[in-house]
């Protein structure tokens, strides 16, 4: 029992504390743009009961269909009673679970393996749990309804399952890479790049293993049934549980979408060391962000990795893979700050080797804590007390805090008159939808004014203002409203 407790207690501490990183106050910060889009689909599955997969503009269906229970649980079952803490446990939860399979990955062998442990192989684990704990780009973007997270979580649990499908090749472990590796592709496109790096990764180690032969005679027995599963499970939420099988052929056409995407002007084209610029060093207005400690032992890791042959291969697995997905990403030209948390596992596993294995031990101690008093700090200033900051790098083209104003400016409005309308004038108006929810009978929405623009309650963009301006008949109130860096908007009340 005390055996038990010394191996499970540290781990337990470690996970409540990512679940409190990643749980607390999850309202404070607006809603972004995506997230908000994406709070708005899953509230109208829950007022509808149905949803169709878009490959246009949206991303895999499990953010919404794994939410859904959340939702009910809680007992907010329509968007109108829809919270932001609610949409966001599902990511949150995700990262939790994130920092344990990690944990379970990195493990030596269970008794009874032909693999003796690496030196020091509890250390291992525990140690890369906690970087991933108090990392600040997968604490920020655990609390953000988005799929990211959802599919990091996901990629831990492919590679956990075809470890142990490798290590004993029983058909369990076979049919659970399936699933893990098929929720993968049903939440994010971009999954078989991630699938694809862990197998590239695994070569140069596969025929030294000592698991090579067994596992070479057993695994293409069960190859079928887990390619098998990973269809059926993607398939299932595509076709939104065989209810809409337009979108098994919408799954395959997101890949077109996302060709055109890459090629197009999207506005998201970023210099080729964009994540590591955001991993290193980032400073604006007066604000400094980096994780240079973090990346230094993890750099030390990857040296170590290659030096030492006693280390446990996960390490050498780690570098590559790890190499592999930022180079495709860094090639890319659309970039985005949330694909970054793909990187963090790989790392946090090389630093993790450093405080494991490096000699003498309290040098190996000394830079682990300094590291992650580093992460710890950042994470406070990026998750907790500047959230919503443009300076902040993860903060990307995040909602002004004003958008929190909207819903009392609807209330107010329609406080004399349920019946009235709210006109949305605007090209780009996103999150606004979010926040008067609850108030779709009332809510119009227009790319360019109309003749009749009159309202109780008019927002307009900056660039469409004085056109609303010349159709308004009455006496309007006006104020600005800031929607998001460069986006302002013209709020007209009407006075009684």
């Amino acid at each position: 029992m005390l055996s038990s407790l010394h191996r499970w207690l540290p781990l337990v501490l470690v996970a409540t504390a990512a679940f409190w990183l990643r749980t607390t106050d999850l309202a404070r910060r607006p809603m972004h743009a995506d997230e908000a889009n994406q709070a708005v689909k899953l509230g109208q599955l829950l007022d509808n009961g149905d949803y169709a997969f878009d490959p246009a503009d949206h991303h895999g269906p499990t953010l919404y269909f794994l939410a859904a229970p959340i939702a009910w649980l809680r007992g907010e079952t329509s968007l109108a009673t829809l919270t932001e803490t609610t949409v966001r446990l599902l990511p949150a939860l995700a990262g939790t679970v994130a920092v344990l399979l990690l944990s379970a990955l990195a493990s030596p062998p269970t008794n009874g393996s032909t693999v003796p442990p690496p030196r020091n192989s509890r250390l291992l684990p525990f140690t890369a749990a906690i970087f991933l704990t108090v990392s600040p780009p997968a604490v920020y973007y655990s609390r953000y309804f988005i799929q990211e997270t959802l599919l990091g979580a996901f990629t831990l649990a492919t590679f956990l399952f075809a470890q142990r499908w490798w290590r004993t090749p029983h058909l369990h472990w076979a049919l659970l890479t399936g699933v893990s590796a098929g929720l993968m592709q049903a939440t994010k496109a971009s999954a078989p790049l991630f699938l694809l790096a862990g197998f590239l990764a695994s070569l140069p180690f596969a025929r030294r293993h000592p698991h090579t032969t067994v596992a070479l005679t057993v695994l293409p027995r069960h190859l079928p049934a887990a390619i098998a599963a990973a269809l059926l499970v993607a398939a299932l939420f595509y076709s939104s549980f065989f209810t809409h099988l337009a979108g098994l052929r919408d799954a395959l056409a997101t890949y077109t979408h996302a060709r055109a995407r890459a090629v197009a002007d999207s506005g998201h084209e970023k210099p080729f060391a964009y994540y590591f610029q955001l991993l290193a060093y980032h400073r604006a207005g007066g604000l400094t962000f980096h994780q240079i400690p973090f990346l230094v032992l993890a750099a030390l890791g990857a040296f170590l990795a290659f030096r030492r042959s006693d280390l446990s291969p996960l390490l050498r697995w780690s570098l590559f893979y790890t190499l592999i997905v930022a180079v495709v990403l860094s090639f890319t030209l659309y970039k985005t700050p949330w694909h970054v948390i793909h990187l963090i596992p790989g790392l946090a596993l090389l630093a993790a080797g450093v405080v494991a294995n490096f000699r003498p031990w309290w040098i190996a101690a000394a830079l682990g804590a300094f590291a992650l008093t580093i992460q710890i700090k950042q994470t406070q200033i990026t998750s907790f007390l500047r959230p919503a900051d443009a300076r902040n790098p993860y903060a990307y083209v995040h909602s002004s805090p004003d958008v929190l104003k909207l819903r009392a400016l609807a209330d107010s409005a329609l406080a004399t008159s349920p019946d009235a309308v709210i006109r949305i004038i605007a090209t780009e108006y996103w999150p606004i939808p979010w926040y008067l929810r609850g108030f779709e009978k009332n809510v119009g929405y227009w790319s360019s004014p109309p003749a009749d623009s009159d309202a109780a309650l008019v927002i307009a963009s900056a660039d469409l203002a004085d056109a609303v301006r010349e159709r308004l008949t009455g006496s309007y109130r006006e104020s600005l409203l800031g929607l998001r860096p460069g986006v302002l908007c013209v709020v007209f009340t009407r006075e009684p």
